[in-house]
C-alpha cells in the first residue's frame, strides 16, 4: 500500500490547477475527464515533488467547496482492494463508496472509505 495521490475539491478545475501552479512546478495533467459513477469531473497532476494531485468538481465536493475546505481525501494504491477493504471495515472504517471503475485511472476498481482520519480512497494497482 503506498500514496498514490491526494484529492483537492474545487469549484473550476482549470482555475484551480492554473492556481495551484503558480505554488507548485506541474510536469504532466491528463485532460479533464467526466465519470458518471463518481459523479464528478476529474484531472489528475503529477509535481517535481512527485505528489500527484487529483482535482475534482461537481456534485460530490459541492458542500465542501462552499465551506471553503478543499483537501478532499488520500488515495492510497494497493495490492488487493477485496482484502484492504475488508480490513478498513473490520477496524471500523464506514464503506461510503463500493468499489467500482474509475474512468481517471483506466477503469481500475476504486473504493472509499470514511475513517477516523478522513476519507480514503484504495485504487486496486
Amino acid at each position: 500500500m503506498k500514496i498514490h495521490h491526494v484529492g483537492i475539491a474545487c469549484e473550476n478545475i482549470e482555475e484551480s490547477i492554473q492556481d495551484f501552479s503558480n505554488y507548485h512546478t506541474v510536469l504532466h495533467r491528463s485532460p479533464v475527464v467526466r465519470d458518471d459513477l463518481q459523479n464528478a469531473e476529474l484531472c489528475l497532476i503529477n509535481t517535481d515533488t512527485g505528489l500527484d494531485v487529483e482535482f475534482i468538481s461537481g456534485p460530490q465536493v459541492q458542500r465542501l467547496v462552499s465551506k471553503g475546505i478543499r483537501y478532499y481525501h488520500v488515495c492510497y494504491e494497493v495490492e488487493n482492494l477485496e482484502e484492504i477493504l475488508n480490513s478498513y471495515i473490520t477496524k471500523g472504517a464506514l464503506l461510503i463508496s463500493e468499489p467500482k471503475p474509475a474512468i481517471l485511472f483506466g477503469n481500475r476498481l476504486v473504493a472509499f472509505v470514511q475513517t477516523s482520519y478522513g476519507l480514503v480512497e484504495l485504487l486496486q494497482k
